[in-house]
């Protein structure tokens, strides 16, 4: 807590923002951050909880979450660090999280408009997010959100993560392993 607390007031001395301002000081908002993480509450209660509106509680956690998101490491620097680690190999895959009240449309293959976050393998509304694993499950590196209609394949090109994992694969001789729906994404891809 006394990191993300860290992270806010530089945030909030980079952006000149001066003391005694803010409804909540850099500990509280990062509490309610936290609890947002571990507990997934309501924002309005969430936010009648710390004394804040529902605005102002969104906007905090939003800057939370941006805060803690810039300390993320690239994909490349993951990567190497996975290699330097030790790890004998990396494991790619997708999932599809649900997410509602999505607007965007599109056009098929077929010339048809549908919509963007839409699955249709799922039946359902979400978002396809890429993660890198080490062998032992533990994500080391995840995507943006991309649409839902998309596949993972074409995530993972649209995104440049075959790419990455292709170069790892030769110049870092990290091989990844993937499930059958990433066949045909290059060497350093095994499925």
């Amino acid at each position: 807590m006394q990191h993300l607390a860290r992270l806010l007031y530089v945030q909030r001395r980079a952006c000149g923002t001066r003391r005694g301002t803010r409804a909540l000081t850099c500990f509280y908002q990062a509490l309610m951050v936290l609890v947002w993480f571990r507990k997934g509450e309501d924002m309005t209660l969430l936010a009648a909880g710390f004394g804040i509106s529902r605005a102002t509680a969104y906007r905090y956690r939003d800057e939370g979450i941006t805060v803690l998101a810039a300390q993320a490491a690239d994909l490349h620097t993951a990567l190497r660090r996975a290699a330097a680690d030790g790890w004998s190999h990396v494991i790619l895959d997708g999932k599809l999280f649900d997410c509602d009240r999505l607007t965007e449309t599109t056009l098929s293959v077929k010339g048809e408009t549908i919509d963007a976050w839409y699955s249709g393998k799922h039946r359902d509304f979400g978002a396809n997010i890429q993660a890198i694993m080490r062998p032992d499950g533990l994500p080391i590196w995840t995507s943006e959100a991309m649409p839902g209609h998309l596949h993972d394949t074409s995530c993972a090109r649209d995104l440049g993560i075959t790419a990455a994992l292709n170069w790892s694969a030769a110049e870092l001789d990290l091989p990844a392993l993937a499930d059958s729906g990433y066949e045909s994404t290059g060497h350093g891809i095994k499925t």
